[in-house]
């Protein structure tokens, strides 16, 4: 389930920006940061996407997959995917969501409920035995970021309806989803099918029944 928001957040603001060459290509990494918010966010964007329908992947921050090259997860590749369509099409944002870790649980936290998944529980009810939340992500700084990109809609790269429905709730237009899969680890499989099964994730042949297309309607 989404969070609401109990009181407005403070406005989101571009704090640096800099030239951020890579092995995909050269892109320019924004920072972002909110006066009442510990975290900085950041926007790595190629090309013109002022008034743009563009290629988008919203990023939770994950220490284990994209730093350490964790085969628990696909985060990593899924985020070095991302910046390689980018760099294919010329243009697009990733805007990589700090504080996001284990679905916002936090590193702590994570490895205890990878300690408890290596018991037997999967990532759903791990975080429930910790006294958790499943999901405690919320979006709302991304969409601050697209407005001040002055992004007009996203070809979201997500398999998670969660975000895209997040962005929509936020005045994002989503005009479609883009298939962002990885090939699963021995690994991951099983991390896979929860987020599948009980987190409703559109992976292994695509989106759900309830979902007869994934072109939306961005009016």
């Amino acid at each position: 389930m989404l969070n609401a928001p109990t009181a407005a957040p403070s406005p989101l603001k571009r704090a640096a920006a800099a030239r951020l060459p890579t092995r995909f290509g050269e892109f320019t990494m924004l920072a972002y940061k909110a006066g009442d918010d510990s975290e900085e966010h950041v926007a790595v964007v190629k090309g013109d996407v002022a008034d743009r329908d563009v290629l988008l992947r919203i990023h939770s921050e994950c220490l284990t997959g994209d730093i350490f090259g964790s085969l628990r997860c696909d985060c990593g590749e899924q985020l070095a995917l991302a910046l390689q369509r980018i760099a294919e099409e010329g243009a697009g944002v990733v805007i990589y969501m700090r504080g996001h870790e284990g679905r916002g649980i936090g590193i702590t936290q994570k490895l205890r409920a990878y300690a408890l998944q290596d018991q037997g529980l999967d990532t759903v009810d791990a975080n429930l035995a910790l006294g958790l939340p499943v999901d405690s992500r919320r979006f709302d700084a991304a969409a601050a970021i697209l407005r001040d990109l002055g992004v007009r809609s996203v070809r979201l790269m997500s398999n998670n309806p969660m975000k895209m429905l997040a962005l929509q709730q936020q005045g994002i237009a989503v005009s479609q989803r883009e298939v962002h899969e990885v090939a699963p680890t021995a690994d991951s499989g099983a991390y896979l099918n929860t987020k599948r099964d009980r987190l409703g994730h559109w992976l292994g042949g695509g989106a759900p029944k309830s979902a007869e297309t994934e072109t939306l309607d961005a009016a």
